[in-house]
């Protein structure tokens, strides 16, 4: 599902982390955050932090502060997470095949720290028919500088 126009390389530090570097990162998570993000949980819908927000910015990664989605790829999807057509950069994102629950979907990750983001559909708006669809607990959200 990834998007394979060509880019330039992201300009920014892709190195997986060590068990060790991941795990003092982990150190400051909550336990519901634990729960999904290193645990491949998900959050309830309509409960997000994030959901809800429309300004202009960067949601990040919330274990390593890769930026993973700009807030204009954002859109109202009614599925209860905060769902985005495109990330910020293809190779900030991994993807992995997901046969839990009687299905199988895409599940995404973080490309530096492995961190659980929730999943990608292909029932997404133009101009990429995505959807991204993530947990908040997953993301930070830095807002634009005015």
């Amino acid at each position: 599902m990834s998007d394979d126009r060509p880019r330039p390389p992201s300009t920014h530090d892709l190195t997986p982390l060590t068990a060790e570097q991941r795990d003092a990162l982990a150190a400051d998570l909550s336990e519901e955050e634990r729960r999904v993000i290193l645990h491949r949980g998900t959050e309830p819908p309509f409960c997000g932090g994030l959901l809800r927000e429309k300004r202009p910015g960067m949601f990040n990664c919330r274990l390593c502060g890769l930026p993973l989605f700009r807030s204009a790829a954002k859109f109202e999807s009614g599925s209860g997470w905060p769902s985005f057509t495109e990330p910020y950069h293809p190779d900030h994102i991994r993807y992995l095949r997901d046969a839990s629950h009687g299905m199988i979907r895409t599940e995404i990750r973080c490309a530096r720290c492995d961190g659980h983001l929730g999943h990608v559909f292909d029932d997404g708006p133009p101009p990429t028919g995505l959807r991204y669809c993530l947990n908040s607990v997953s993301l930070t959200f830095e807002p634009e500088e005015s």
